[in-house]
């Protein structure tokens, strides 16, 4: 059964001191020894993945993401993973403040003062995304070499299946809380997500993990964004506010959420908080219709100055928490297949069965080696070495000068990947870096 170790707000770049730089390194390299350690304590090595709720960097910096893409590289060893194997959502502090111009900033502003409709209005004109979303332009290679596209027209910032046992499945769905971020820091209850993330799947066999940076508070749309949640999800994975906390509520039609605060990994040096991150398990219960989520909060004690098993955060419940999931029972009666008398006549239909979903889930699973040469393609690569990757292969043509959209940059590489091209596409990388690097020589 899956199992992750979960971060969040691990601030890389935040440091403004040497001393600072020394200690929080420090932090990052013990966090990987006791993650590694943990898992094999709890027999759950090799661990599934790693989850990361919002601010990875500190400045929305390239800089800042290479030197968090080292680190989940160290990391994803330690606990066993593929390099791969990361979701991850953005952050206000995912967001690049030097892209926020006075005129973006009055459209952030708008959108905060009107809400939704404002919001709408801005995603329907090209150029208006387009100015929207520069401010992730370090983010947006970075996410989509770990398969967490940001959806450039308002939609969600990922989306992955992880087949369970019996058919069912778990879906992890990320949410851009950032996309309206702009240079303040009041912004509790101004931000939008919009309806395009707020209106979330459903389909039997299948329950949704939701990741978030901003608790749903933060929201305009926060009430109606929880409402699908609670209704729709079964567990809501968040970060930003550095206080953690585990709650389980039941909702109405025999459905349970567990919510589930993150502390800061790496807490900013102005406040007073422990360097903390979970370690968390998914199984099913012998039914098969309840999921059991184990949380272990690990948190810094500073006079061991390493990692230690911290329950507080669990507020005296858990470890081990008991989730009803009515996508998991049986399906429900079809009126079509009910007679007159409202008797149940024999379904012959081709509803889809929970093995057929658990094939749909395996079918959206990268393979591995598709995996490693996104990784390496978006998030090693600087734009000009993809554009000269792609003229190689013959993907673009040989006097291409241009910068590439993202948008099509994937296109193209989904192109030679369906083209059984991946191998060639490997070997191109390795190229322009190997040149590269013997031109600095």
């Amino acid at each position: 059964m899956p199992t992750f170790v979960h971060i969040s707000d691990i601030h890389f770049g935040q440091e403004k001191r040497a001393g600072e730089v020394y200690v929080n390194d420090d932090v990052r390299e013990r966090l990987i020894e006791d993650a590694g350690k943990v898992l094999r304590a709890l027999n759950k090595y090799p661990a599934d993945g790693i989850l990361v709720s919002g601010d990875v960097a500190y400045g929305g910096k390239t800089e800042e993401y290479r030197e968090a893409g080292k680190w989940l590289d160290r990391m994803t060893v330690a606990v066993g993973c593929q390099k791969p194997s990361v979701h991850l959502v953005p952050g206000n502090h995912d967001v690049d403040r030097s892209e926020i111009s006075y005129a973006v900033e009055l459209l952030l502003q708008k959108i905060a003062d009107d809400g939704e409709p404002t919001l709408d209005q801005c995603l329907a004109n090209p150029n208006d995304r387009k100015i929207l979303y520069a401010r992730f332009a370090a983010y947006i290679p970075f996410a989509e070499a770990y398969n967490c596209a940001l959806d450039g027209k308002g939609g969600l910032a990922g989306d992955k299946p992880v087949p369970l046992r019996d058919g069912k499945t778990l879906r992890f769905i990320g949410l851009n809380t950032a996309l309206t971020c702009s240079k303040g820091k009041n912004e509790e209850g101004r931000l939008v997500v919009g309806a395009k993330q707020r209106v979330l799947p459903q389909q039997h066999g299948e329950e949704i993990i939701v990741l978030a940076h901003h608790p749903m508070a933060w929201l305009q749309d926060g009430r109606d964004a929880l409402a699908y949640i609670r209704n729709r999800a079964r567990v809501l994975i968040t970060g930003h506010e550095h206080n953690p906390a585990v709650t389980a509520e039941s909702t109405e039609d025999g459905r349970d959420l567990l919510i589930l605060a993150a502390g800061a990994t790496v807490p900013p040096s102005t406040e007073t908080l422990r360097y903390i991150y979970n370690i968390i398990e998914f199984d099913l219960d012998p039914s098969g219709e309840k999921l059991l989520v184990t949380v272990h909060p690990r948190s810094w004690q500073d006079s061991k100055k390493n990692f230690t098993e911290d329950s507080s955060p669990l507020q005296g419940k858990g470890p081990t928490f008991i989730l009803r999931c009515p996508n998991f029972g049986a399906p429900l009666a079809d009126v079509s297949t009910c007679d007159s008398h409202g008797a149940q006549e024999p379904d012959l239909s081709d509803r889809s069965t929970h093995e057929e979903q658990a094939s749909k889930a395996e079918a959206e699973q990268m393979s591995d080696e598709f995996a490693l040469v996104l990784l390496r393609f978006f998030r090693d690569l600087s734009p000009g070495q993809r554009v000269r990757v792609l003229v190689r292969l013959g993907a673009l043509p040989s006097d291409w000068s241009e910068d590439l959209s993202h948008g099509i940059e994937r296109q193209v590489v989904d192109q030679l990947e369906s083209a059984d091209r991946l191998h060639e596409l490997s070997q191109a990388i390795d190229w322009v870096i190997s040149s590269d690097h013997d031109g600095r020589s």
